[in-house]
């Protein structure tokens, strides 16, 4: 037998994560957009937002934590913006109906804002803007999650990591794409350490008293640290307003943490934002001056455009698969009943 780690098609990987989520009480237009964006983030090196999580979706379905049977739709709409509600459901299939009201709203109105209540996880915000950007519009993405930093000024968590993320459309080439939550370091990073009972570095976490910390497990039970001290606290708090008091949804303080048992839905919010460049200075224009600063940008050696290694691994991955662990393929297949 093999010790090589089993390697799948994009196809293959998609059909396994969404059988083991239908089996935890999906129904099919969830359990597929949920395997096709993790599968997605997966493909661009992203493991943590990827096939990881499905074990911790299908917990959320069973626990009564995510409705598996919600289906996302519209209750609010006005020219150029929308309300989806995913009425407690996994995030990814009210971001598939968020984008396509992005994509007609911003056509139509020059400018869209879409907002989601009563959302989960979700995952890679990457993910929607670029497919926004490759129809030519510029996108925007937002999320908060559950409590994790405080407040500019504060000590208790209130305000999630609120990752954010955006895409440019280029000519004849992919999309520069930036994607970064607001924290200075992943929480995942934390809980390596503290497994490994290793010290963190000053400056990533607060203890449970609101005092700068280097023990991981006082980190764990504290808060997090946005990555530029108070002006990334204030970006964090930007976000969560535009992503919660906008479409009614639960802030940061108000959700479990994922990482907690519970069944209480979490109740998040997320915002996409999408405009056309037809409507402004005009397309040609907009990728002119694209090209422009991407010229600059690049006359320095050792320059990478943004989101430029996502695009070469996800391009290698649909041509040759996705290499997973032998543990992470034998849980999948458990979780789907193989």
């Amino acid at each position: 037998m093999s010790d090589l780690p089993p390697r799948l098609s994009l196809a293959e990987a998609e059909s396994l994560a969404a059988r083991a989520l239908r089996a935890a009480g999906a129904n099919p237009d969830m359990a597929e957009a949920t395997a096709q964006a993790l599968v997605a983030a997966e493909a661009e090196g992203q493991g943590g937002h990827g096939l990881s999580r499905v074990a911790m979706y299908a917990g959320f379905l069973t626990e009564g934590r995510a409705d598996g049977a919600a289906i996302p739709r519209v209750i609010a709409e006005r020219g150029g913006t929308a309300l989806v509600d995913a009425g407690n459901g996994l995030a990814y299939p009210a971001l598939r109906l968020a984008e396509a009201e992005a994509a007609q709203r911003a056509r139509s109105h020059g400018i869209a804002f879409i907002a989601i209540t009563n959302s989960h996880h979700a995952g890679a915000m990457a993910l929607p803007v670029r497919r926004l950007a490759r129809q030519g519009l510029v996108a925007l993405a937002f999320t908060n999650s559950p409590y994790a930093m405080p407040v500019p000024g504060g000590r208790r968590p209130l305000l999630g990591t609120n990752p954010v993320a955006a895409a440019f459309p280029r000519r004849d080439a992919a999309p520069m794409v930036v994607d970064l939550a607001l924290s200075e370091v992943a929480r995942g990073k934390i809980m390596v350490a503290a497994k490994e009972g290793r010290p963190i570095p000053e400056g990533w976490a607060l203890d449970e008293q609101g005092r700068p910390t280097t023990d991981p497990q006082a980190a764990l039970g504290g808060a997090m640290l946005a990555m530029g001290g108070t002006k990334g606290a204030a970006l964090a708090l930007v976000v969560e307003l535009l992503c919660v008091a906008l479409g009614g949804a639960a802030f940061g303080f108000e959700a479990d943490s994922f990482f907690a048992p519970s069944s209480n839905p979490p109740r998040l919010g997320h915002a996409l934002l999408a405009i056309d460049p037809g409507g402004l200075a005009g397309q040609d224009t907009f990728l002119d001056r694209m090209e422009t600063l991407v010229a600059a940008m690049l006359a320095d050696e050792g320059v990478r455009l943004p989101g430029s290694r996502r695009d070469g691994l996800n391009a290698t991955a649909v041509r040759d698969g996705i290499s997973i662990s032998k543990q992470l393929h034998d849980q999948l297949q458990a979780l789907a009943n193989v």
